[in-house]
């Protein structure tokens, strides 16, 4: 058991995370690489990065101690789905000196892992896209949005994007002069503030500067909403309040009123200290009081501990669960 090793990582769109663990909860390994999401990249480039954040953890390690794996991502299912993709996986996992199985986990159960190891809950992610999940027994249950810029992801960074330049064109087409927020907006999209003598003509230029780009770009905007409401800005405040409301329909989608078992925050505009987070806070302690509320942490350090509670010689999942992510 003391030489014993399980690995995990944390796949997403920017960055790939590998932790190798021991059994008591000791890091001897960790890795890191470029954005290896298959949907994202391509199944070939995110074995790449696979291997990479892989290579780099087992430095120091005989891959032999490893005996088991677990890979979060998002779209997991589609991988599973796809023998190329899976193909892929499995060369790099065999390339990096692996013999052990591994399993692939969506990155929702991999966050709400990372923030208690009670086998019933919620998760809640907000980032670029939002998605909630109801987990039961360690496993995703029921999952609410998700659905892409599209379709949902409602109280996302990119609804928050989006809602700000709609904000803004309002404006331009009442002819009333930007606040704060749509002014940072304005400034981020054309590079300056001004408004042309016929706003018509500057509500054009900033259709064609979103247009032109991907749309979950707009993505990028959040931050100024998130500024704006931390600077009292009133647009910004009920864009927030809004946001929030999105966020907290979105569980009562599949979590029962006034459960009580963990809900864990997790994306970067609920980890943060955000005024989205504190809202999103405001909403879970009126709908569901009793519940404990924790934030996500270590992706990684979590997909390895879901490789090793399943291991016979893992008497306590919790106690291991607890040396890694110690309560503040």
């Amino acid at each position: 058991m003391p030489d014993t090793v399980v690995i995990g990582l944390d796949i997403g769109g920017t960055s790939t995370r590998a932790t190798a663990l021991t059994l008591t909860g000791q890091r001897v390994g960790t890795g890191r690489a470029g954005g290896g999401n298959p949907t994202s990249h391509g199944a070939e480039r995110a074995a790449v990065e696979l291997l990479t954040a892989l290579r780099e953890a087992l430095t120091d390690l005989d891959p032999s101690r490893v005996v088991a794996g677990t890979i979060g991502l998002a779209g997991a299912g589609r991988l599973l789905a796809d023998p190329a993709g899976r193909t892929a996986f499995d060369q790099a996992w065999h390339d990096a000196g692996l013999r052990c199985p591994y399993a692939v986990h969506g990155d929702a159960l991999v966050a709400y892992a990372s923030g208690t190891a009670a086998p019933d809950g919620t998760v809640l992610i907000a980032g670029t896209g939002a998605i909630t999940a109801q987990v039961h027994d360690l496993r995703l249950d029921r999952i609410a949005d998700g659905h892409g810029w599209l379709l949902g992801d409602a109280g996302s960074g990119f609804w928050l994007g989006r809602e700000s330049v709609r904000r803004l064109l309002a404006d331009l087409d009442a002819g009333r002069t930007p606040g704060a927020l749509a002014t940072a907006v304005l400034t981020e999209l054309l590079g300056g503030a001004e408004i042309a003598a016929n706003p018509r003509a500057t509500v054009d230029a900033t259709i064609q500067a979103v247009t032109r780009r991907p749309p979950v770009e707009l993505a990028r905007l959040a931050p100024l909403v998130v500024t704006a409401a931390h600077d009292g800005e009133p647009v910004a405040i009920a864009l927030i309040a809004e946001a929030a409301a999105h966020l907290a329909e979105s569980m009562s989608r599949i979590r029962p009123a006034g459960a009580a078992t963990p809900i864990v925050l997790g994306g970067g505009l609920l980890t943060a200290d955000t005024p989205l987070a504190t809202a999103v806070r405001t909403e879970i302690a009126r709908h569901w009081p009793d519940a404990p509320l924790r934030t996500a942490g270590d992706g990684a350090a979590a997909a390895a501990w879901l490789a090793a509670r399943d291991l016979p010689e893992v008497t306590d999942p919790a106690a291991l669960h607890a040396r890694l992510f110690p309560t503040p």
